[in-house]
């Protein structure tokens, strides 16, 4: 018992990720059967999500799991027989019943246990039973929750075939220890191992499974009940139950689903449509009519003296003829299957953090062996170096692509935001998504959730109207609310669109007045009003409700991203809706950077902002006594900004200085450097505390010397380079800025 004990122990974080994943797809599922309620494949796949969810949690014997989702997984039956019809408010309740599954998945996993979860859960349970017409009994639990509503059945003997698939070890998971369990369903009376299947040594992989098993079971329990045993494992195996009294169409099925077997009696043996000693008294028979000279085929035999299926010998005779033919399965050891080519595996995330993080040293590390090398002169170590940098960039490539996942993923999680929160409002809300397939970093994915779901909210509660109110005002009824992300010039762009009424500018500015954020009687620009909605503590809310009012949120979404080193631009129309426009990086990581000095200190852009460079013409740009100015390129205005201004850098300007041309967004514009030092891959390290407070930076890198650069935030260069002389004085808050 301590092996299983031991399995449990290993496998329970690898099922509380999975359950978790079905749990998120059960209610994916269940949004998108509101808009699709005669979807046959939709209901079966929430059936299939919510079973197993219950038999995986009974292979662990989490009986209150088992015990609810058991009322889940009928209902959701009824469902698929016709039998209840889904309207809005049983979506409601599977919903709520979902939300349930995750609380005690998380207590499971270790959560501290919610007193009023089950008095909760039992209303709930009874809601399901009247929904789905079924009698209230005491609730199920334990792996027989299946069985409570059930009379006592008699004991049957049923036979099993499994072949375990190749990725069940580095799943995580024991068939040993499944079979244990379905040991303790009832007795196994026979078990044969399959070494058929079992590849040849030089062909053996270490990490692949390939147990296939077959037994007879004699049980009281249902077949549901013994599939359930199979559960968490039953995406890898081949799994096929029948019982003795099966009709020769199913045993012809289970024969074909099983391993590879080399002799016909073996495969019928095993498939339990003979008997052992039906097989030897056959075998016998035929021994008998060779010795007289009389061939006999085995089947024929068989068929005679037991009453066989002629469709059961033939299943078995093709078996057993795939086994003998090239090219089937087992035969070719080292061919691939579609199984290979999408393979999957868990990583830890810290695990993978620390290989980043590794991998950041040896980026530094190579820089410092590739300048030493152009210090030597030296040829041969030279393209030595060349080519470890190449390699590294590939590796650098490589890894950071492991850790880029969808954004759509999350974007998902908000179709129950956008349902609830409408249904609260009293609102018809579309949520359309676009730009799913977009991929970002996990780390940053995780970081924006929270402010894209702040983000979502105020369009709903403070964008979007009722829809007596958009009929009024010549709209569609059904408010429309768009998620989309693209990538862009090497950054995502993440945008909350909606038709709705806009930012009311008079409001906003009434309410700015009356806060003293500005003076009364003034009005600024329509882009300065528009930045008074990230001020800390600023609404425009009538009253307080448990979505808005407290004037807290904005300015804290504004915050958040630019701790991302990302920007929010805010736009609007009156009347015809508003865009949140969240610009971030594709990693937090590792960039291409352009290198740059001026006098003896050292930048590095972002290479992928990096439009084009002009050399030799910094002394043509007109520049005021605060470093800013413009320069005249093809015949069109190009804002600058002095970097040894802004910064103070001390010494004389280069003779002979180059603009570096950037774009941020829609906006260009240059930065007058002393020295371009090429391309350069950078390490992003964060900022010290000194230099937090230092605008148009947004973190630092180790160069191959040791000495230390600073990486421009771009969008807020960009800003201070637009900045005009008079608006020193104005509150710096700029709609689009990071660090600041």
């Amino acid at each position: 018992m301590s092996h299983d004990a031991d399995f449990i122990a290993e496998a329970l974080p690898a099922f509380l990720s999975e359950a978790r994943e079905q749990i998120e797809n059960l209610e994916a599922l269940l949004l998108q059967l509101e808009d699709q309620p005669g979807d046959t494949e939709l209901l079966n796949a929430l059936f299939r999500c919510a079973h197993t969810v219950k038999g995986s949690a009974g292979v662990f014997g989490l009986d209150a799991v088992v015990a609810f989702t058991h009322h889940v997984e009928t209902l959701l039956q009824r469902l698929r027989e016709g039998q209840v019809e889904l309207t809005p408010a049983l979506s409601t309740l599977l919903l709520r019943c979902n939300d349930q599954v995750r609380v005690l998945v998380d207590e499971a996993g270790g959560a501290a246990e919610d007193a009023q979860g089950a008095a909760l859960r039992e209303a709930l349970v009874a809601e399901l039973q009247t929904a789905a017409g079924v009698a209230a009994p005491s609730a199920p639990s334990g792996s027989t929750a299946a069985a409570a509503d059930e009379p006592a059945r008699p004991r049957r003997l049923w036979h099993v075939s499994v072949a375990f698939g190749p990725e069940v070890f580095r799943n995580g998971m024991d068939p040993l220890a499944v079979l244990n369990y379905v040991r303790g369903l009832g007795d196994v009376v026979h078990i044969v191992c399959d070494a058929a299947g079992v590849p040849t040594l030089e062909a053996l992989h270490p990490e692949s499974c390939h147990l296939s098993f077959v037994f007879s079971l004699d049980t009281e329990a249902s077949r549901e009940q013994i599939e359930d045993a199979f559960s968490f494992v039953r995406e890898d195996c081949q799994l096929h139950v029948i019982n003795p009294g099966a009709s020769p169409a199913q045993f012809a099925d289970l024969i074909d689903a099983m391993p590879d077997n080399p002799r016909l009696g073996e495969i019928l043996v095993a498939a339990g449509a003979i008997s052992q000693a039906q097989l030897q008294q056959g075998l016998r028979s035929q021994q008998a009519a060779a010795a007289q000279g009389v061939p006999a085929l085995l089947g024929e035999l068989l068929t005679e003296q037991t009453g066989l299926a002629p469709q059961v010998v033939d299943a078995a005779l093709r078996k057993q003829r795939q086994r003998a033919e090239p090219g089937a399965t087992g035969a070719a050891p080292g061919a691939a299957g579609p199984a290979e080519d999408q393979r999957f595996i868990r990583v830890q995330a810290n695990r993978l953090d620390a290989v980043i993080n590794l991998l950041g040293e040896l980026v530094i590390a190579g820089a410092g062996a590739a300048l030493l090398a152009r210090e030597t002169q030296q040829r041969q170590l030279m393209e030595a170096n060349e080519q470890i940098s190449r390699l590294i960039e590939e590796i650098r490539n490589g890894t950071l692509q492991l850790r880029m996942v969808p954004i759509g993923e999350t974007f998902s999680r908000f179709r129950r935001v956008v349902r609830d929160t409408a249904a609260e409002l009293g609102k018809d809300v579309q949520l359309d998504i676009v730009g799913g397939e977009t991929e970002l970093d996990k780390s940053v994915v995780e970081r924006i959730a929270d402010p894209l779901m702040h983000l979502v909210r105020n369009a709903l509660d403070h964008g979007l109207e009722r829809a007596a109110d958009r009929e009024a005002a010549g709209k569609p009824g059904q408010g429309r609310l768009t998620l989309s992300a693209r990538h862009e010039a090497g950054s995502v762009v993440i945008c909350i669109t909606d038709d709705g009424r806009g930012i009311q500018r008079r409001k906003v500015l009434e309410r700015a007045w009356a806060r003293g954020l500005v003076e009364p009687g003034v009005v600024p620009d329509d882009a300065a009003i528009l930045r008074l909605i990230f001020e800390p503590g600023f609404s425009t809310a009538e009253q307080v409700t448990n979505l808005s009012g407290r004037g807290v949120g904005m300015d804290v979404v504004r915050s958040n991203i630019e701790a991302l080193r990302g920007t929010v631009l805010l736009t609007s129309t009156e009347g015809e809706g508003a865009t949140i426009e969240i610009r971030l990086p594709l990693t937090l990581a590792i960039i291409d950077g352009f290198l740059v000095a001026v006098g003896s200190s050292k930048f590095i852009l972002p290479l992928d902002a990096v439009v084009e460079v002009i050399e030799g013409r910094a002394g043509d740009a007109c520049l005021d006594d605060r470093g800013r100015g413009v320069v005249e390129l093809r015949q069109q205005v190009l804002p600058v900004v002095s970097l040894r201004t802004l910064y103070a850098i001390e010494g004389n300007a280069a003779p002979r200085g180059s603009i570096v041309v950037l774009k941020s967004g829609h906006t260009r514009f240059g930065v007058l450097v002393d020295t371009l030092m090429g391309q350069h891959q950078t390490v992003i390290k964060p900022l010290g505390r000194l230099f937090r407070s230092l605008r148009g930076m947004s973190g630092s890198s180790i160069l191959g010397n040791g000495e230390v650069a600073l990486i421009f935030d771009v969008p807020a260069l960009a800003h201070l380079a637009a900045e005009p002389p008079q608006s020193r004085a104005t509150p710096e808050l700029p709609v689009e800025r990071s660090l600041s």
